[in-house]
């Protein structure tokens, strides 16, 4: 038997589908099961650097050249960014985990000891990222309790001696080369 055809809840109608209530912490533990990479996503904003650490970056596009991310709607330094307009996305490196935990707080220096050198957009290039990517603000999109960032890729670069930085259930790790 064809589940689609004996299921009442398929995406042939959206609209009849009833959301589910799913609890925050049960989304975050099964999700946590794949496997992302690490971004800092950094920028030269009007009152200096700016940047924030960030786990929903991806690929979206080879022609246009664009990428994606998402930030919490709660984040104070994407305004800063969004209103710079122009950023780079640094690919976290595996020896980067404090690196990530500097850049994911609140309210304190981000860039006190970081040595990172500019984009051609001027935005930082950290120091020792395994991949950077310069940008152009795109499109934005409302998320849920995040901002959907659609970017234009103007200039990127990688160093593939580098292995990226995983975050996987709840911890960080390594690629194996």
């Amino acid at each position: 038997m064809n589940n689609r055809t004996s299921d009442k809840r398929t995406c042939d109608n959206p609209a009849s589908i009833e959301p589910d209530h799913v609890e925050p912490t049960r989304l975050r533990e099964v999700l946590g099961h794949f496997a992302s990479g690490v971004v800092v996503v950094t920028a030269a904003a009007d009152a200096g650097p700016a940047g924030f650490t960030c786990q929903s970056f991806s690929s979206l596009s080879l022609d246009p050249p664009l990428v994606s991310f998402a930030p919490a709607r709660s984040s104070t330094s994407w305004p800063k960014i969004r209103a710079a307009r122009r950023f780079c996305v640094n690919v976290l490196a595996g020896d980067h985990a404090a690196l990530s935990t500097a850049f994911a707080r609140s309210g304190a220096d981000k860039y006190a000891g970081v040595e990172w050198r500019p984009a051609p957009s001027g935005a930082p290039i950290l120091d020792g990222v395994a991949a950077w990517i310069d940008c152009t603000l795109e499109h934005e999109y409302a998320g849920g309790d995040h901002t959907i960032v659609a970017a234009r890729v103007h200039a990127l670069g990688a160093d593939a001696s580098r292995a990226p930085l995983l975050f996987h259930r709840g911890a960080y790790g390594i690629t194996a080369g």
